[in-house]
């Protein structure tokens, strides 16, 4: 399927649900879902006209992105910080490795009385639940992502005279990118769906904490603008981090794509080689690919 054809379909998917979703709001659908007092899209949509030519909603729009910048920042740096101490030394590995794994499961919304007591202000708060919620995957991304180096590429820059920041710069963090790039992309998730519980407990401003104050005066087209508001704003950061991530690993090699043969598909009888004028059997050139010289033995031994 072509570029323009997968866009078409992803863009037919989102129209079909938001065909579905009017239909049964408007018919009052009430079997097992009950659906007569959701909002329709006709009232979605209007609420959120209504809401984009304010200034409380940039406001609020305002808040959120800033506490996830700073939290997510912070934890992309300390978590890849961390995570490559973890794997690289065995005294950081039994110093730090067990309390992390203990406060790993733990989940980030659940420190909110932690951050209340530990942190002056609700903002702080916020911001330290943001980063707590992408930490953990940046770090256990990073990890991971470090131990399944193959160790040659370390020898080999330390056979020809380089130091440990050299392998950390040319080795082991390049190699690792991959990886840590995915825990980002992780993390940014879970610092949204943290971050908006996060206002809606303890905030004075942002998406989380309008969508709550609309839900207790039961203005449920708010709402749902809210929600529509934070699936826009995950979605653009998210695909913000993977364009990032494709732009710093260009220089990794990319499966190209496989050319559609037309070739007609030989029988189970027919041989692959052809006669050629002198009569001598001589292998079609279509079908051969002729072996990469194979190296000296001597080549095969790993440099010690």
């Amino acid at each position: 399927m072509s570029a323009v054809g997968r866009r078409l379909l992803r863009a037919g998917s989102l129209v079909a649900a938001l065909v579905l979703w009017q239909l049964l709001t408007t018919l009052d659908v009430n079997l097992w879902l009950r659906f007569e007092q959701f909002p329709t899209v006709g009232e979605v949509a209007a609420a959120f006209a209504d809401r984009v030519g304010t200034e409380a909603y940039w406001q609020d729009l305002g808040h959120s992105l800033r506490r996830i910048v700073v939290g997510f920042l912070l934890a992309s740096v300390l978590g890849v910080a961390v995570g490559t101490l973890i794997a690289r030394s065995r005294w950081a590995a039994d110093l730090l490795g067990p309390v992390l794994e203990v406060a790993r499961p733990i989940p980030a919304i659940a420190l909110v009385p932690v951050a209340i007591l530990l942190l002056p202000s609700n903002e702080q708060g916020i911001v330290f639940i943001t980063f707590t919620a992408a930490f953990f995957p940046v770090l256990v991304s990073t990890r991971h992502a470090v131990r399944a180096l193959s160790p040659v590429w370390e020898e080999a820059v330390l056979t020809m005279g380089g130091g440990r920041a050299r392998v950390l710069f040319s080795v082991v963090l390049p190699g690792a990118l991959p990886g840590v790039l995915g825990g980002l992309s992780v993390g940014v998730g879970v610092s949204w769906i943290c971050v908006i519980s996060a206002e809606m407990i303890s905030g004075e401003y942002g998406v989380g904490y309008r969508t709550w104050q609309d839900y207790t005066v039961v203005d449920y087209p708010g709402v749902f603008v809210g929600m529509a508001t934070i699936g826009a704003l995950g979605w653009l950061t998210s695909t913000a981090v993977e364009l990032l991530g494709r732009r710093v690993t260009s220089w990794l090699p990319r499966p190209a794509a496989r050319p559609v043969s037309r070739r007609r598909r030989r029988g189970p009888g027919r041989s692959n080689f052809r006669r050629s004028d002198s009569g001598s059997a001589s292998p079609a050139t279509a079908s051969v690919t002729v072996p990469a010289p194979v190296p000296a033995a001597a080549d095969k031994e790993p440099v010690s």
